[in-house]
């Protein structure tokens, strides 16, 4: 008997050993391609997975990757596989286990988390998103009734993690169901795609040389969708809030980009995270500077992706400014970054706080907020290393909690 049992011990390890059927994951996020925030939450989220994931096979179903965004996606991703069309999203919705819903400025795709749910029966999650139920990127708030849905179908998922805290304190203040609800920073602080060659070239060009430079950016209340995406219609509401404010919100970061010249010998790039800005920095910054301070100022005449945008932030000794996706990035990978926001951008960034940087938040609603804009932007400046500790201190909090979200998502699908 023991003879027999040992040749068939010795004939199973002949055999060849089948592979175990890998978890597949149908992510879905993507959002536009007309800004490099929403260009970055994909690939953070990927290289999340690839990391503390690696045995899943993950199939994207993008709203827009144009722009040369999925090849990008594809080089970094190569086993990753981009759904094309709708043959391609049903044979997913067939055979992919779990349904992850992306970072983004809300639920962005809550009307496919629900036709996967009632479909499929099969189990989803969603990984940082903003509840911008009060209706802060309107004109009007969101209709009782809708805001019940969303809160209701966020009570089915297995996990919620919310980018802010204030959006995690409206799901609990409104009872939602789900068994997981916590703080799960924006997955595009992972984001680590690179353009390094085009990135050198653009900074040898304009004479910036690594470490004495910062960047900075502005933004106006609402995107002007009209401007970037064809078929877009003028909002005239948006556009009247817009003037109104840009010059109370931009004047004190163009005064602390004075203050910075003046006062080190760091230059100033101007450049943007969408393909709107570059207009506006030239109108309400470069064009409104002294002219001796000028030649310290490189104003980005093009838009660019997030791989070279990532490469230039990297060299630079920190950002300002009113935008939220680049200062994310840059904390990504250990650079300061100092926001500034009001209402119309939800309570994003209020993640600011969340990550313990809390005094390199500015809201612009708040007079006594507005007056600290040059005094923090200057001392970041006139020491960097201290910033760049604190930023590396933000880096290594969210990536903690970015593992933890991932382990959710392993144990979500049984991994």
């Amino acid at each position: 008997m023991r003879r027999r049992q040992a040749l068939l011990t010795a004939l199973a390890s002949c055999l060849p050993l089948q592979a175990a059927t890998p978890v597949r994951l149908l992510v879905r996020s993507s959002w536009q391609t007309v800004n490099i925030g929403d260009i970055a939450h994909t690939p953070g989220l990927l290289a999340l997975l690839e990391q503390h994931f690696p045995q899943a096979e993950v199939r994207l179903w993008p709203s827009k990757v144009d722009r040369g965004v999925d090849a990008m996606l594809q080089s970094r991703f190569p086993k990753l596989i981009i759904l094309r069309g709708e043959k391609d999203v049903a044979r997913a919705m067939q055979e992919c286990d779990f349904f992850l819903h992306g970072s983004g400025p809300s639920l962005v795709a809550e009307k496919d988390v629900r036709r996967w749910h009632e479909q499929t029966g099969k189990p989803f999650g969603v990984f940082g998103i903003t509840l911008p139920l009060q209706g802060s990127t309107a004109t009007k708030p969101a209709a009782a009734e809708v805001v019940a849905k969303t809160i209701d179908l966020l009570g089915k998922a297995r996990f919620v993690f919310f980018r802010d805290s204030t959006s995690l304190k409206l799901a609990q203040s409104r009872a939602c169901a789900c068994p997981r609800m916590a703080f799960g920073p924006d997955a595009a602080f992972a984001c680590d795609l690179r353009d390094e060659e085009r990135a050198k070239a653009y900074l040898a060009a304009n004479q910036l040389q690594e470490g004495q430079f910062l960047c900075a950016l502005v933004r106006l209340r609402f995107s002007p969708y009209w401007e970037m995406k064809p078929g877009t219609a003028h909002d005239p509401i948006k556009q009247a809030r817009n003037d109104a404010m840009k010059e109370h919100d931009l004047g004190p970061i163009r005064q602390a980009i004075i203050e910075v010249l003046k006062q080190t010998q760091l230059k100033v790039l101007l450049c943007p995270e969408d393909s709107s800005q570059m207009k506006l920095h030239r109108e309400m910054i470069l064009e409104k500077l002294p002219a001796e301070l000028r030649n310290r100022v490189v104003w980005r005449e093009q838009y660019w992706l997030p791989g070279e945008a990532l490469s230039v932030y990297r060299r630079s000794a920190g950002m300002f400014g009113a935008e939220m996706h680049s200062p994310i990035m840059a904390v990504g990978h250990g650079i300061p970054a100092i926001v500034c926001r009001w209402a119309e951008q939800t309570s994003k960034g209020h993640m600011w706080r969340d990550i313990g940087l809390g005094d390199w938040l500015m809201d612009m609603d708040v007079e006594q907020e507005v007056a600290r804009v040059v005094p923090t932007v200057l001392a970041m400046a006139m020491d960097p290393k201290a910033a760049a500790k604190r930023a590396q201190q933000a880096r290594a909090k969210v990536a903690q909690l970015q593992a933890q979200g991932i382990e959710q998502v392993r144990q979500a699908c049984g991994a």
